[in-house]
């Protein structure tokens, strides 16, 4: 199957982040077969998209959510200790694969229809969660977290690297889904723990770490208690490599920066949940500068309330402008950049996807632009960064296959999706209302 797009305003986010306008991109089975400038190529077969001036870029890439937990979307928001008085307990009465399942699809729906094509997940039951991600088309690095709070799907060490262990053979050769172990942090795990998990890593090369480094006040004190920082404490679990994820990293230090350039690790940014939770800024510019690859995610919608890379945008420019007291910091084009090529990058992905070059995977993305509100357009990447919106997707394909057409999603049933997951808010209203009862 041949598809071909023609009068687009091509964004392939390479290195140089070019502006093509009336361009044409042809896509061949699964891959991008060539792409450039003015008349196309003639293709006899191909399937013919005009896009008629509208915008067509790689498909973004989410580098840290926690995908299921959209179901606990907006609850308790007014309440101090909502963590300890609903979530947890929550956590531990309902998540069930049926519970993952349901809200993963819910998640899995939204990104879709905000032109997210890849995204990194942390969660409990994560076989349930790739076979959700698996099953709508989407591209994934899926993460079994590991955790000392009493989850849901381990009671011990043991069974959850045994958890890790049954994700990667049922994982390990997908050609869209890349298994990961996800120690949850350093005070959630312990030096000895993430230790074992640096051996899991030297045994399984080329699969990703992921990690919550340097969040919150909490873990700073923690790892003050053993003489660390919490990128030290990782450090000297040997877990600061090639290929950890690092979600957050509001709180690392200048010596904490140069140690993570170093080791090569990829840092997955929060702004908005961050910001949300009043926890601070993350140095994104510093970071950057010294050769860390930053991606945008939204963390879980439980602390973000979304997973629309679009309400990402602004926070991540405007927290880096205020933190410099200047407009230059985080130009429009470089948060797209970090959207999609470079989101990639900290994936370990940016072979196959995040941007648009022949070879590379048909991940990519057709945003309209017909609404009042993204004209007049001077600079197509402000346009994106500060007026664009998740509904100005049109299209989303991903390794070839769409998965959604003129806004209609073409993998999934919106219908029993949105059903299932009031199933399952049903069942936490009540608990909630026994809880506040008691």
């Amino acid at each position: 199957m041949k598809t071909l797009f023609v009068n687009a305003l091509l964004l392939p986010c390479t290195p140089g982040m070019p502006v093509m306008p009336r361009g044409w991109l042809l896509v061949d089975g699964d891959r991008i077969a060539g792409l450039g400038v003015g008349p196309a190529p003639d293709t006899a077969g191909a399937q013919v998209v005009d896009l008629g001036g509208d915008v067509l870029m790689p498909g973004m890439v989410n580098p840290h959510s926690h995908l299921a937990m959209s179901l606990f979307r907006g609850l308790g928001e007014d309440v101090d200790d909502r963590l300890y008085r609903y979530i947890l307990p929550l956590e531990r009465g309902f998540v069930s694969p049926d519970m993952v399942r349901a809200g993963t699809a819910l998640s899995a729906l939204e990104s879709i229809m905000g032109g997210v094509t890849t995204v990194a997940d942390m969660y409990y039951f994560e076989t349930e969660v790739a076979a959700v991600l698996d099953a709508c088309g989407l591209r994934a690095v899926v993460g079994q977290t590991l955790a000392d709070f009493d989850p849901p799907d381990h009671k011990t060490w043991d069974e959850g690297f045994a958890r890790v262990d049954e994700l990667v053979a049922a994982y390990g050769d997908h050609p869209r889904i890349t298994p990961s172990i996800a120690p949850h942090a350093p005070y959630s795990t312990g030096i000895a723990v993430m230790e074992r998990v640096a051996r899991w890593a030297e045994d399984h090369p080329g699969l990703p770490i992921q990690m919550h480094v340097g969040e919150t006040d909490a873990e700073n004190d923690w790892a003050a208690r053993h003489g660390l920082t919490p990128v030290q404490a990782v450090d000297q679990a040997g877990l600061l490599r090639p290929g950890l994820i690092c979600a957050h990293s509001l709180h690392v230090s200048p010596d904490d920066i140069a140690r993570m350039a170093e080791a090569g690790v990829g840092v997955a940014h929060n702004a908005r949940a961050n910001g949300k939770a009043g926890r601070g800024i993350a140095p994104v510019v510093a970071m950057r500068a010294a050769g860390i690859p930053v991606g945008i995610s939204t963390d879980g919608p439980m602390s973000g309330n979304t997973l629309d890379l679009f309400a990402q945008f602004g926070p991540v420019s405007m927290f880096q402008k205020l933190a410099g007291h200047s407009r230059k910091p985080m130009p429009s084009v470089e948060v797209i950049r970090m959207a999609t090529l470079e989101g990639a990058r900290v994936l370990g992905l940016d072979g196959r996807v995040g941007s648009l070059v022949a070879g590379k995977q048909a991940d990519l993305i057709r945003v309209s632009l017909d609404a009042p509100r993204l004209h007049p357009i001077y600079d197509i990447y402000a346009t994106l960064v500060f007026s664009a919106m998740a509904p100005d997707v049109r299209d989303v394909m991903v390794a070839g296959q769409w998965l959604l057409r003129d806004r209609q999603a073409m993998t999934m049933d919106r219908a029993k999706v949105m059903a299932d997951a009031a199933q399952v808010a049903g069942r936490f209203r009540h608990r909630m209302a026994e809880i506040d009862a008691a």
